[in-house]
């Protein structure tokens, strides 16, 4: 197999890889939508800091109780979601059948970009929603997903053999 090929079947099984994860992402979120409501409202309340012990912060006027406002955000996470994942199976397309990464990076670049501002909304809208303070492995999460898609905007875009 030569480097290019190897080069090729990485990058496939890497883009598969980010598709497919992205689809279970939105079936998932579709299928628990009210679940995800709840759970992003939790957050937007700042439910966490009235755990025991109390935490007390001049940040908490910023909490949002209303539902209409977590159900709004919800789907607008989800239309980056499906935008990310929609976008990302044509790039797969384009690599997989066309065999040709300069015509899939477009779509794969587009579909890197909307994963990124859905992780950017989740991760600045936690720190807006003080999340570090007691949900820390949630704001883990949204960083070690951004690692994810910069390594994958490398891998795609980088200049290789």
């Amino acid at each position: 197999m030569s480097v290019q090929s190897s080069l090729w079947l990485f990058q496939s099984v890497y883009a598969v890889g980010l598709a497919a994860w992205l689809t279970i992402a939105v079936i998932d979120n579709v299928r628990g939508f009210r679940e995800l409501v709840h759970a992003v409202g939790i957050t937007m309340s700042m439910t966490p800091l009235q755990r025991s012990p109390v935490i007390r912060s001049v940040l908490s006027e910023r909490a949002v109780t209303s539902v209409h406002w977590h159900r709004l955000a919800v789907f607008l996470l989800l239309a980056l979601k499906l935008l990310a994942c929609v976008t990302c199976w044509v790039g797969c397309y384009q690599l997989l059948v066309g065999g040709d990464l300069a015509h899939a990076r477009p779509w794969l670049n587009i579909a890197l970009s909307a994963f990124s501002a859905l992780l950017f909304a989740m991760h600045l809208a936690g720190l807006w929603f003080a999340y570090w303070i007691r949900e820390d492995d949630l704001q883990r999460g949204h960083l070690a997903l951004l690692i994810w898609t910069l390594g994958a905007f490398f891998l795609f875009n980088g200049a290789w053999a």
